[in-house]
């Protein structure tokens, strides 16, 4: 098995690679909820690809616990792709399975790979509540008991009586579960640890955060119980066979043992004899040890979000001019193990008003995007509103409502094409000043007109001499992006100096 594992990795690392791939992540926390999405993707297929988008990540399909009102997170039912009428819709937030499926057609016709989010973690929205010997634990050490056992009444039957045991008859009860949050008996809130026939507390992961992080939130899934791991193989393949879909995005990896998934992948890659590029959401910033121990326990089975670099992008942009961006990539997964980093600026879980905020401020964007699309590591994914915007209104941790507006990043659409067209060759790194950085990207035969040289500063304007090559010997270089209107031309023995404004980037290739 692990000589496939290795086969694939290096499928994976030559796909995304060879062809400099970009995902883009379609949707973000507070879409509207009008059903909409599937449709907007459909209609916007050929124009994405024509972008120099390669692969849509999408939201959880699933119906979740609020219906068509849920994000996808919080998910009810597997099998209603917005099938069934339950949790009081048919559809579900993005829209119904019909749509779903022309949506993921339509994108693989214009070019487009489709990786679908699912979410293995969790159940919530039991439909039944049933009695269930616990005990409390500690919050914050999970493996302190606080309480004896006794009795709760907890909602972990699910039977899906809307979708009446279609494409499958399993139904979940609590010895499918490790732990809930609430005890329907009296109304209290906590964490309960289950008593099942499968034992007493949290299964072994790898995250020791509050002694053990095994439990997140809801009806944690017990993986320890054979005939849930069998019925979620078979849910992935009914899943597969459905949606066809080409890669997955896997959520809350490090609240779950690691056991499950390297089963689980290797079975689906097996039945659908497809490579499924997949990237696993382990968010641990400033510990990027933690992922890379992942990483071997996985025997690289997938990439992983690089969170840490995420990190330092947000305080890079808080701090301005005292940040030393000639540090912005250290104690990061892409400078660990580039061929598995998926890259990105902010995400769904970072945006403001949510638990994981954890934002880039506006006027640093376009460098972060410039280190994540301009260079030849990592596998970079776009955040859909910075493609698009975004405009919303939620409540903050201070019980106030806030309105929220987020304004695309406009030079996203040239670096796109920078992307695509010369970000190839070797790549040479000039981070020798804390305010302003630069590199180089060597070009590569087989991309004709390829090569670039990327100098950004966040203080003042500034410059660097850095060395193309000497194949570039009296070439003509400008600055794509419009911001230094001065032409660079290499010298005979391959160097130019290449300037960029203060808080700015300049990306220059030769005419």
């Amino acid at each position: 098995m692990l000589a496939y594992v290795v086969v694939w990795l290096n499928n994976q690392i030559r796909d995304y690679r060879m062809e400099n791939f970009t995902m883009l992540q379609y949707f973000q926390w507070y879409y509207p909820a009008d059903g909409s999405l599937w449709k907007k993707m459909e209609k916007e297929a050929e124009e994405l690809k024509a972008f120099g988008i390669d692969t849509l990540w999408l939201p959880p399909a699933h119906k979740g616990m609020d219906g068509k009102n849920s994000p996808g997170y919080d998910i009810y039912d597997h099998y209603d792709l917005g099938e069934f009428d339950q949790k009081g819709s048919v559809g579900t937030k993005y829209g119904t399975k019909e749509e779903l499926l022309r949506a993921v057609k339509a994108g693989q016709a214009a070019g487009l790979q489709v990786y679908m989010d699912i979410v293995l973690n969790h159940l919530g929205g039991g439909d039944e509540a049933e009695p269930v010997m616990v005990r409390k634990v500690n919050p914050d050490n999970r493996n302190e008991f606080i309480s004896e056992p006794y009795e709760i009444e907890a909602f972990t039957k699910f039977t899906h009586p809307g979708r009446n045991k279609k494409y499958s008859a399993f139904e979940w009860d609590f010895q499918c579960f490790t732990g809930v949050d609430f005890d329907n008996s009296t109304g209290e809130t906590a964490i309960f640890s289950i008593q099942n026939q499968y034992g007493e507390g949290w299964q072994e992961v790898l995250d020791t955060e509050n002694g053990n992080y095994d439990y997140l939130m809801l009806s944690d899934i017990d993986f320890r119980n054979p005939q849930v791991v069998e019925e979620l193989k078979k849910w992935g393949e009914w899943f597969h066979e459905t949606v066809a879909f080409d890669g997955l995005r896997l959520d809350a990896i490090k609240h779950m043992p690691v056991g499950f998934y390297n089963e689980w992948l290797d079975h689906m890659r097996s039945v659908t004899n497809k490579e499924l590029f997949t990237v696993g959401e382990y968010w641990a910033p400033g510990k990027v040890n933690d992922m890379l121990q992942y990483i071997d326990a996985t025997e690289g089975r997938m990439s992983l979000f690089d969170a840490c670099l995420q990190a330092n992008f947000s305080t890079a942009s808080k701090q301005g001019a005292d940040y030393n961006l000639s540090t912005i990539f250290e104690e990061t997964l892409v400078q660990a193990r580039p061929e598995l980093a998926v890259t990105l600026v902010e995400n769904h879980d970072t945006q403001p008003l949510q638990s994981l905020e954890q934002t880039v401020d506006f006027w640093f964007r376009h460098l972060a995007y410039a280190l994540i699309l301009l260079r030849s590591t990592g596998y970079p994914c776009i955040f859909y509103p910075d493609l698009y915007g975004a405009k919303y209104c939620d409540e903050g941790s201070d019980g106030e409502k806030h309105e929220i507006t987020l304004e695309p990043v406009p030079e996203i659409q040239t670096m796109l094409g920078l992307r695509k067209n010369n970000v190839y060759g070797e790549q040479t790194d000039y981070f020798d000043h804390p305010n302003c950085i630069g590199w180089t990207v060597s070009g590569a035969e087989e991309k004709p007109g390829s090569g670039i040289a990327v100098v950004m500063s966040n203080g003042e304007a500034g410059f660097k001499d850095m060395f193309m090559g000497h194949a570039f010997a009296g070439k003509t270089f400008r600055d794509r992006l419009g911001t230094v209107s001065e032409a660079v031309v290499i010298n005979d023995e391959g160097w130019g100096t290449f300037h960029c404004q203060g808080g700015g980037i300049s990306a220059y290739t030769a005419d």
